[in-house]
């Protein structure tokens, strides 16, 4: 230690706590690592050391360049982000650079959800929807009937279906979703739900109008009400609107019934739990191990599973509507994750 002139001892200590290496110190000044190593050992003990590896292009400052432009959307992609980096900043990197930075702060890439388009005059109504029942309790929903119509394919091929393979196996049949060319076929019906369990469910044999609605209603609306004696008065019936829903036959009909018709807005199916409820038909008719040789077979089925789904999971779909409600008031009328 004596040896080392002191202006260079002190230039020595300037430049480890600049971050310099002790490589690039030792070649410098001509003495050897380890009595650098020494040195930093002894007078700055607690100094940090590089972890190395090639300095990052990106300052902390550029990351959250990156993270404004794809969270705020200005850019969808983080290709995207990266020309627009390079167009503000003149900094030239790669997408996965860009990408990377992403990750850091969290973010990952997920499958983009598919959404009714939502106009703002929809916006408006469902934000209003959701402040005019800000303060109904579960015992309030408990009184509305739900209804809706759905199609129910031969094959279940609306969504997606996952299956689990290590890797290398051989490909078995419970790993593929089976279709046919044209479709297989499909089924369209029509069902209710009280809290109190399913409601009554017709299969839609002829083509969907006023008068065929008209009658589902007339049969198998009011065959629910009798079913679980219910008292009409304090019923609320729900339906969306639907062009068939709004006929004035339809209305005039309804109009003489005992029971409430609830304003419903537009494009809001995730505020309706039946359409949860036709998720778990959907999911319960994909369990089976084969497809359905028929449209009657495929009927049968869907009115067993229909028949087979409890008053605790209609009741626990109904009892979701205040937190419903709330991600309306929430995300401002905007989408909910229901």
């Amino acid at each position: 230690m004596c040896s080392i002139l002191d202006d260079t001892y002190n230039n020595i200590l300037s430049l480890l706590e600049q971050g310099v290496s002790i490589r690039k110190i030792a070649g410098q000044h001509h003495i050897s690592k380890s009595k650098i190593q020494k040195i930093r050992a002894e007078y700055l003990p607690n100094l940090i050391s590089s972890q190395g590896g090639r300095p990052a292009k990106l300052s902390a400052q550029n990351k959250r360049f990156c993270i404004r432009e794809i969270i705020s959307g200005c850019s969808k992609t983080g290709t995207a982000v990266r020309k627009r980096l390079e167009a503000d900043t003149g900094i030239k990197v790669c997408d996965r650079t860009v990408r990377n930075a992403f990750r850091e702060a969290g973010l990952a890439a997920v499958e983009k959800e598919t959404k009714l388009m939502l106009s703002p005059a929809n916006i408006k109504a469902r934000l209003e929807f959701a402040k005019s029942h800000q303060n109904w309790t579960v015992d309030d929903w408990k009184r509305i009937i739900w209804s809706d119509e759905k199609k129910v394919s031969c094959f279940c091929s609306d969504g997606r279906t996952w299956s689990w393979i290590r890797d290398g196996e051989s490909r078995q049949p419970h790993h593929v979703k089976q279709k046919m060319k044209h479709g297989g076929g499909s089924i369209m019906i029509w069902g209710c739900m009280t809290y109190y369990g399913p409601g009554f469910m017709c299969k839609i044999n002829n083509m969907m109008d006023q008068h065929v609605y008209k009658q589902i209603l007339q049969n198998y609306l009011l065959q629910t009400i009798d079913w679980y004696h219910l008292d009409a008065e304090k019923v609320i019936f729900q339906h969306d609107n639907d062009p068939k829903h709004r006929a004035r036959s339809v209305q005039e009909w309804l109009d003489e019934q005992e029971f409430e018709v609830m304003e419903w807005p537009l494009q809001s199916p995730d505020l309706s739990p039946i359409e949860n409820l036709w998720a778990t038909l959907n999911r319960r008719l994909s369990q089976y191990q084969h497809p359905p040789k028929g449209m009657l077979e495929l009927w049968e089925r869907a009115e067993t599973e229909w028949n087979d789904i409890t008053q605790e999971e209609c009741a626990r779909l109904i009892e979701s509507m205040p937190e419903r409600i709330a991600a309306v008031l929430k995300f401002k009328g905007m989408w909910t994750d229901y």
